[in-house]
């Protein structure tokens, strides 16, 4: 996780990024969050679309209106149902009258009883889209791009004819994505990326950071990152069993304690995805190699 840059932040502005594209910036920063979701505009003509309407947070849902100005909203698009990016889409629905569309609703049934509490259970989609399906404006069209790994319902969009890739949290340029089991898949996020690697999109644009002017390098490094994980929790448990909670600090040297928790759940998704292909197993809190 990167540091927070200095403040101020343009926290509730309307901020020009490209061709057809403009962001709001919510007051949600966190090390999870950076500075805050970032809501986007897309389109500059009668009519626009809102991706990811943020957190059910007042202000910023009145920001994201004003930055419309005499527009119509005519989609309320998310990538995915985590609460700083969904709960705003229901307020923002009522108050123009318009459809919240994207990704499927998602609950999740555990043993354990906060499994879902990062999820936004407001939701309810009008439409949900599947890979490949369109929504459309006067001068805009958003093409679905099913991604998921950081959580079984992401979906990117691609904002055709520009080249812009908007990715939610499955890629961001400040941070890694955290992949959060029961929902969250290591191999699922493995093979997004391979997806995203075989596109020839030229900028994403994430919910959090700065625009991706480097989106192939940036996926293959993400890959290569991951791949090196998972070497390294195999070598850790080669030389002895261990739990994912002991693997953290032989694995992340000055880790920040407020990302411990982050980093254990990322540690997990690594263990369960190497016992999904037969090469790890676990015996009580402990796992080993096969």
């Amino acid at each position: 996780m990167a540091t927070l840059p200095s403040r101020p932040w343009p926290i509730g502005e309307a901020e020009r990024c490209g061709p057809l594209v403009r962001r709001v910036l919510a007051d949600n920063s966190s090390p999870y969050t950076f500075t805050g979701t970032q809501t986007f505009i897309v389109g500059d003509g009668a009519d626009v679309a809102v991706i990811d309407p943020g957190p059910d947070d007042p202000r910023h849902v009145d920001a994201i209106i004003a930055a419309v100005g005499r527009a119509q909203i005519t989609a309320i698009v998310c990538t995915h149902t985590h609460r700083d990016h969904s709960p705003g889409a229901a307020p923002l629905a009522k108050m123009t009258g318009a459809p919240v569309i994207g990704c499927a609703p998602l609950f999740i049934s555990s043993k354990d009883t906060r499994a879902d509490a990062a999820f936004d259970r407001t939701y309810a989609p009008d439409l949900v889209l599947v890979d490949g399906e369109e929504v459309t404006g006067s001068d805009w069209t958003l093409t679905a791009v099913h991604t998921p790994g950081h959580t079984s319902n992401h979906l990117c969009f691609a904002l055709e004819n520009t080249g812009a890739l908007f990715t939610g949290d499955h890629v961001m340029g400040w941070s890694t994505s955290v992949i959060v089991p029961p929902d969250g898949d290591m191999g699922d996020y493995m093979r997004s990326l391979e997806k995203l690697a075989a596109r020839n999109d030229s900028i994403y644009f994430p919910a959090h950071g700065p625009a991706v002017t480097n989106p192939q390098q940036l996926v293959r490094g993400m890959a290569g990152h991951r791949r090196q994980r998972e070497r390294q929790i195999v070598r850790l448990l080669t030389q002895e069993p261990r739990s994912a909670a002991a693997l953290v600090p032989a694995m992340y040297t000055g880790l920040d304690k407020r990302l411990i928790p982050a980093a254990e759940l990322s540690v997990m998704a690594h263990l369960l995805d190497l016992e999904r292909r037969g090469e790890a197993g676990q015996e009580g809190a402990e796992w080993h190699i096969r």
